[in-house]
Order: structure tokens, then sequence, then C-alpha cells
């Protein structure tokens, strides 16, 4: 418990502490504003990203607070739902289908990749559970958890994650860039001008929002409660205000540098081969996504590259955030990703006592029982 009557020293660790907040936000927006004027995609969150990963692993005093990360989870969940409007709400249903076989190929390619991680790192045959929660795609908190519970390497599971989420922000936007398919698929969201009332009350909607996700434990709330809420709103035709200009790039800030941090020098040193097995997978989950995308685009008349980011092995507020940067599909992936949230969270749990029962039932035609048979 918090002491309620901080001594001295409390509050002189706390001012150091805010001080080095302050100036870790201060470095991380100078860098999104270089990366800006040198027209990196996604700037505002690669910038702070790749900065506070390398100070990190470097071992600069860095410091964050999951707090401004909620918050900067919280108004993207509020500029994605921006984009709920009727029209894209009607066209939901088509899309279903699609939204299905997304799920699917989540789980389809996490065990792919739980299977190539026990090739390439045999040492950790001995913790499966470790190396098929690491290998989920999607909700790195909730698959450390359940890791934990199976008694997996947690510190392993959310390396993988990070790393995971890294490259998958930093490939995939330059790629596109490369591609030149930035603005081929644009959507704009439901409300353009700025009311300072109507803000207040879209803030207060969206709080609303998180604090009944967080309270029934839906996982992430402050992305989900929010674009849950604002979506309503705006499917609903309830037109209050749109965000001000420099929202989105604080939030992608805030978010970039609680990403980059991270990353660590103990990051650093453990397991090179387990970061290298990871990083090699995440290379070939981004091609196989991208050539499963172009099958699902055509199937279902969408762009191939909006399909791609719905699809891809990166987390939602990371993907849905690209979308809207390089204006591609904004709603589109954003269904694509709460639905394979929602199909990873309920499943893995799943899947993961279907396989212990699988090595159990190979173990013992061995003569071999437990996990790590």
């Amino acid at each position: 418990m918090r002491d309620p009557h901080p001594g001295p020293t409390t509050r002189v660790d706390l001012t150091r502490r805010g001080l080095r907040i302050v100036a870790t936000l201060a470095a991380a927006a100078a860098a999104g504003a270089a990366c800006a004027r040198l027209h990196v995609p996604l700037p505002w969150m690669l910038g702070p990203l790749f900065l506070t990963a390398a100070l990190g692993v470097a071992g600069a005093p860095l410091a964050t607070s999951s707090r401004l990360r909620n918050v900067g989870q919280w108004v993207i969940g509020m500029v994605i739902g921006l984009y709920f409007t009727p029209e894209v709400v009607a066209l939901m249903p088509r899309l279903a289908p699609a939204l299905l076989a997304g799920v699917a190929w989540a789980l389809l390619l996490g065990y792919a990749f739980y299977r190539w991680l026990l090739w390439a790192s045999p040492e950790m045959r001995a913790d499966r559970a470790g190396a098929f929660f690491a290998a989920a795609i999607g909700g790195a908190s909730e698959m450390a958890l359940m890791a934990e519970r199976q008694g997996g390497a947690i510190d392993r599971v959310a390396a993988a994650h990070s790393l995971r989420v890294l490259m998958v922000v930093a490939l995939v936007p330059f790629g596109f860039q490369t591609l030149g398919v930035m603005g081929a698929d644009p959507a704009l969201p439901a409300e353009q001008a700025v009311r300072p009332l109507g803000l207040a009350l879209l803030g207060a909607s969206s709080a609303a929002g998180m604090a009944l996700f967080h309270r029934l434990r839906v996982p992430n709330p402050w992305v989900l409660g929010s674009l849950a809420a604002t979506a309503a709103l705006t499917a609903t035709e309830v037109s209050l205000s749109a965000l001000p200009a420099w929202a989105s790039p604080a939030a992608q800030v805030l978010i970039g540098v609680a990403l980059g941090s991270r990353f660590t020098p103990d990051f650093a040193r453990a397991a090179p081969r387990w970061l290298g097995a990871v990083a090699i997978g995440t290379v070939a989950m981004i091609v196989a996504s991208a050539v499963f995308a172009w099958a699902l685009a055509r199937l279902f008349g969408l762009h191939p590259a909006t399909v791609m980011l719905g699809t891809s092995p990166g987390g939602i507020a990371e993907m849905t955030i690209t979308a809207k940067v390089l204006q591609l599909g904004v709603p589109v992936v954003a269904a694509f990703h709460v639905t394979r949230y929602v199909g990873v969270m309920v499943l893995t749990g799943v899947l993961f006592r279907w396989e212990r029962r699988r090595l159990d039932a190979a173990g013992s035609r061995r003569g071999v029982s437990g996990p790590g048979a």
C-alpha cells in the first residue's frame, strides 16, 4: 500500500522519477519530430520507439509511466472509434467470414511459430508453456499471465512479444512506404470539427467505457473500452467532436515510449539464441501474412494492404495507429484486430490444454511423461 504521508526521501525519489519521465518524453517527442522531418513512416511512434529502445539497451536512466501509456491507448481508442460510421458498421456483417478467417489465421500462425521456437531453441522443450504463450499472436500481458499459471518463464514470454511487436511496427510501415501503398484505402472519421463541449463529452463517454470494461475485467480496457464507447456513439450518429490534431501524435509518442522502454540491458543480454529465433520467426510470419492477406483480399474484395495490417502479427493499438497514419482502411483493420484479440484470448488457453494432452499421450506411448516430453 502506498504511504499516505510520504517522507522527505520518498518525495525526493518521486520528484526525480517525475523529472526523468519528463526528460524521456521530451527526448522521445524530439525524435518523433526529427523522423517527421525525414518523412519516416509513422514518425511519432517509430521515433520514440527506436530512441527509447536504443537508450534503454545502452543503460540510459529512462523512466516511463504505465498511466501515461494508458492515456495514449485511451486516445487511440477514441481516434479509431470515430471511423465507425453507420455506413462502415453496415459493412461488418459482410466481413464476418473474413474476420473469422483472420482469427483462424492468427491461431495457426501462432502454433507454427511455437513449433519453430521449439526447434530453434531446444532448451525451451523443457518449458513448452513458455514457448506456447510466447508464440501466441496478441495479448502480451495476458499471455505472460497464462504462461505463469502453467509454470512458464514469463521473462521469455514478455521478451518474445516485445521483440515481435517492435519488428512488425518497424518493418511493415517501411515496406508499405517502399511499395507506395500509403493512402491507397482511405477512410474518413465521422467528425472533422473540434468542439470543446463535445470533446469533453466524448472524453467522458470513452472514460466511462474504459471504466466499465475495467470493472468487467475485459483485457486491455484502455483501448477496447474507449473504442467501444466512441464507436457506439459514432454508429448511432451522435456527433460530438473530432479530436485535436495534436492528440494522435501525442498518443503515438506515449505508446512508442511504452513499447521502447521494454528494451533494457538485461533484455539485450538474455538468451540471444531465443531472441534470434523470435526475430527470424517474426520475419517469416510477416511474409506469410502478406501472402494470406493477398488471398483473403482477393476473396472479399478488400485492399491487400488493409488486410495485411489487419492480419499481421502486430498489436491492436500499433496496427490501428499504422492504418490511420498510412490511410489504409482504419475501421476494417480495427475490426480484424478486435475480433482476433477476443478469439486469441478465449482460445489460446484451450489450445494449450489440447497441446499438453497431445504431448502427454505421445510421451505415454514412448514411456515418458511430463510437459517436456
